[in-house]
């Protein structure tokens, strides 16, 4: 059974998020992932499966499916 570790809701729904990833000096953003969003507050989990995934696309085992350019603020 679903529980939010953040807000404690049990609702939930299956989604596909995107999210960017900072490993490094560097900024990988990933999309289309599957997820479960918590219904009260949003947050995204992960399954361990998706994360291993997630981690060797990042890492090399796979091939990027397009490049973009990211603007880059300084809060001041």
């Amino acid at each position: 059974m679903f529980r939010c570790h953040v807000c404690g809701s049990t609702e939930a729904k299956e989604a596909s998020v995107e999210e960017v990833f900072h490993i490094g000096h560097k900024h990988f953003l990933v999309e289309q992932i599957p997820a479960t969003v918590c219904a009260r507050c949003g947050e995204i989990i992960f399954s361990r499966e998706t994360t291993e995934t997630i981690r060797r696309m990042i890492h090399g085992e796979a091939k990027p499916v397009k490049s973009v350019s990211m603007d880059v603020f300084a809060y001041a």
